[in-house]
């Protein structure tokens, strides 16, 4: 590689990460940011997300509208905040349970069994079921996705801040 192109490079990168806003470090400041409310994780440790949340390109595009958790099958699964009970039931092969939560937030987890209903209160940290099988995750997770206003967003910005990425180097130096 030229110095040249070494130089443009590395002002194209300057470039980026000055345009990149600083993303809060203490889960304080996301709590109290007004972006989004601070969730408890539905599962007792360890976290591990099996498969991230990606966006579809349009509405209808492909895409991974949540998140799968690794968690064995019989895990209890807890609030992630306070809400109503808005379904329980089975669509297609899976059982699954949304709760409606203030200020627009919709989660579903899935495949989840419960014995709630439709109307029944949860509070944060209260056991709503258990994990199941079927649907869409492998054997050993069990899939969350929220809407907030009817759009899907991800799960992550709930639970604290998003890790910043780290550009790193591309290629060793000559």
């Amino acid at each position: 590689m030229s110095t040249g192109t070494r130089a443009t490079t590395a002002f194209l990168l300057m470039i980026v990460v000055a345009l990149v806003p600083p993303i809060p470090t203490t889960a304080s400041a996301s709590a109290t940011d007004g972006a989004h409310p601070l969730w408890r994780w539905p599962i007792d440790a360890p976290r591990v997300v099996a498969s991230p949340y990606r966006a579809p390109a349009h509405e209808y595009g492909a895409g991974h509208r949540g998140i799968d958790i690794a968690t064995a099958q019989g895990t209890i699964v807890r609030a992630p905040a306070d809400g109503m009970i808005a379904f329980r039931g089975t669509v297609v092969d899976r059982p699954l349970i949304t709760i409606e939560h203030p200020g627009g937030y919709v989660s579903t987890f899935e495949p989840l069994s419960s014995t709630l209903t439709p109307g029944d209160t949860v509070s944060a940290g209260e056991a709503v079921g258990t994990v199941a099988a079927g649907g869409h995750t492998v054997v050993g997770a069990m899939h969350l996705g929220v809407r907030l206003d009817g759009a899907y967003i991800n799960p992550m910005l709930l639970f604290g801040p998003v890790p910043r990425a780290v550009l790193l180097p591309c290629c060793a130096a000559p």
